[in-house]
This record gives C-alpha cells, sequence and structure tokens, in this order.
C-alpha cells in the first residue's frame, strides 16, 4: 500500500514553490502518494510570534541567495514578483474548491500558479488573474471566481490552517510522513531515507 506524503504550503513561499517542482516525482520514485495542503502562513506567523523570512535582516538577505541557489541547482527560475508578496488566498481557496471536484486538477493549478508567480515573477495573486490560470485548465472562470467568495470555501482554508498549527504545522513547505514532521525543502533526502526504513 502506498504511503501518503502530506505537504503543507503557502503559495506565497519562495521555499514552498521550490518543494512543489521536486515533491511529486521524488514521491513517485518511492511509491507514495502525495496530499497537496495549501494553508495561509500569516496564522501561523501570528502563533509563532514571527514575520516572513525575507523580513528578516540578514536573514533575509541569505535566504535570497539560498532560494536563488536551490533554483540554479533545480535547473529552475525563481523570481520574486514586483511588490512580494501578495495575498495569495484566492488560490489556496480555489484549490480546495478544485480539489473537491479534482484532485489532479487542483494540484495541475497549483503548479500553474506556482509557474506563474514564482517561475515567471508575475504577479498572479488576485482573484482574476489567479482564475485565468484556472481557466487554462478548462475550468469555468466565473464558477471559479464564485468559488472563492463563497463563505464555505472560505471557512474550508481556515479550518485547514487551523488543523495544519494544531499538528505542528508553522513554515512552508512542511511535510509529515506519517506523524514524522519534515520542514523545508532540503528535506528530501531525510524524509526518503525515512520512507525507505521506517523511521530511525
Amino acid at each position: 500500500m502506498s504511503q501518503t506524503i502530506d505537504f503543507y504550503f503557502d503559495f506565497a513561499s519562495p521555499y514552498g514553490y521550490l518543494a512543489n517542482i521536486q515533491i511529486d516525482a521524488w514521491a513517485r520514485d518511492r511509491d507514495c502518494v502525495v496530499a497537496w495542503r495549501p494553508i495561509m502562513l500569516g496564522a501561523a506567523f501570528k502563533a509563532v510570534g514571527t514575520a516572513p523570512l525575507l523580513s528578516y535582516p540578514l536573514k533575509g538577505e541569505y535566504a535570497t541567495r539560498d532560494i536563488n541557489r536551490t533554483a540554479r541547482a533545480l535547473g529552475v527560475t525563481c523570481l520574486l514578483p514586483d511588490g512580494f508578496p501578495h495575498n495569495t488566498l484566492a488560490a489556496a481557496r480555489g484549490f480546495y474548491w478544485l480539489a473537491d471536484q479534482n484532485e489532479d486538477t487542483a494540484k495541475d493549478f497549483a503548479r500553474a500558479f506556482y509557474h506563474g508567480y514564482f517561475g515567471e515573477g508575475r504577479d498572479v495573486s488576485p482573484a482574476e488573474k489567479t482564475a485565468d490560470l484556472a481557466a487554462g485548465l478548462g475550468v469555468d472562470r466565473a464558477a471559479f471566481l464564485a468559488a472563492v467568495k463563497d463563505p464555505a470555501i472560505k471557512q474550508r482554508l481556515k479550518d485547514e490552517t487551523a488543523a495544519a498549527l494544531e499538528r505542528g504545522v508553522f513554515g512552508s513547505p512542511f511535510f509529515f510522513v506519517g506523524d514524522e514532521p519534515f520542514w523545508g525543502s532540503d528535506r528530501f533526502d531525510q524524509m526518503a531515507r525515512w520512507v525507505e526504513t521506517g523511521g530511525w
């Protein structure tokens, strides 16, 4: 039976972007299934008294260098859109609406958003632009725009974020292999060993 890897991420997270590029191929090679779970990191920042990584002196400068270095190592581009970071609520809400209908479509949407936002450095966070990305996958644009304003979908994202915090998620990306937590896009080697050995 395939093992499920829970993948928590914020759509405004550059490290989440770098993880999204790797996670599915990594999982296929190990006969694992990935459950994609977008959250809003702002709630985690409030809970632990922190702020977005790039906003810190020294640490932010290092992270910018590290993000670009990691992207080059993966053979991809990581560009921060003008005005970064932006409110990505529409993307996270839209993901869960899509996932309730077709999980593969939701994942394709997540990849398309990440590619536009970081791969091309475009601000695709406004609901209208986010809906354009969904429409490119054959999703009804008007229905998508209605969904991201639906109180039930809004609550769904709040519930998913609250459940993530209760589980101990405080950053993006954040993974669980079973009940074992791993934080960061640099934890794939450790996760691989955990999957292969059952832990240590």
